[in-house]
């Protein structure tokens, strides 16, 4: 969530993730799959960075017991008040001393501070929020969340009438990326990870990334 969605219950969103084979579960199971293997990609410590991580199912799912947890420190951006509250509940749950869940408006670069560069980026349930232009411009900006060679996961939906999930493909390609996989329902969901293959720049402050247009 960003400061520019306060319109939608993101909370009550997050219920369908509970529902067995719902659109939401299914995706979440791609993304922690993909995560995993990220995970599996990057020898010693490892930073992960959530944008828009909501209650931070997907990491937090993926670093529950995992045998690498120690060698993570993650952190959550999200600003939905009651979604911080649930993820830093599941984090304690899990006994994650290293997750961190910021609440910070994901759109503003200052709210990753301190966190980037980061071995791998989760860029999930953003991109069917925003228009198009900032799609791109945001992938393009991605680069300076980044380490080198990090992994980047990302999430978009086919759209009401309108799918641009190959567009998004193409986009990453252009802005430096190389797709590593990618995952796709015909009328649902798209999942993909991507590898940086440029040299990442500096993070940029005071920066907005995007606006959430629903």
């Amino acid at each position: 969530m960003t400061a520019d969605s306060d319109r939608r219950d993101w909370q009550a969103w997050h219920t369908a993730y509970d529902e067995p084979g719902s659109r939401l579960a299914r995706r979440l199971g791609v993304v922690q799959r993909r995560l995993r293997e990220a995970i599996d990609r990057h020898a010693g410590n490892i930073r992960i960075i959530s944008m828009c991580a909501g209650q931070g199912r997907d990491v937090i799912g993926v670093l529950a017991g995992h045998q690498r947890a120690g060698d993570i420190r993650a952190a959550l951006i999200e600003l939905d008040p009651r979604n911080t509250r649930a993820a830093r509940e599941a984090v304690r749950a899990a006994g994650l001393e290293h997750v961190e869940v910021r609440e910070a408006d994901a759109a503003l670069s200052d709210s990753y501070a301190g966190a980037a560069p980061a071995e791998v980026v989760l860029a999930c349930g953003v991109f069917g929020n925003i228009p198009d232009d900032e799609i791109r411009a945001t992938i393009a900006w991605l680069p300076r969340l980044c380490a080198p060679g990090a992994t980047v996961l990302w999430t978009r939906g086919a759209g009401a009438g309108r799918d641009i999930r190959a567009m998004v493909r193409a986009w990453f390609i252009e802005c430096g990326f190389d797709e590593l996989a990618y995952d796709g329902e015909p009328e649902t969901f798209g999942v993909g990870a991507a590898r940086l293959a440029v040299p990442p720049p500096p993070l940029e402050p005071g920066v907005r990334l995007f606006t959430f247009v629903r």
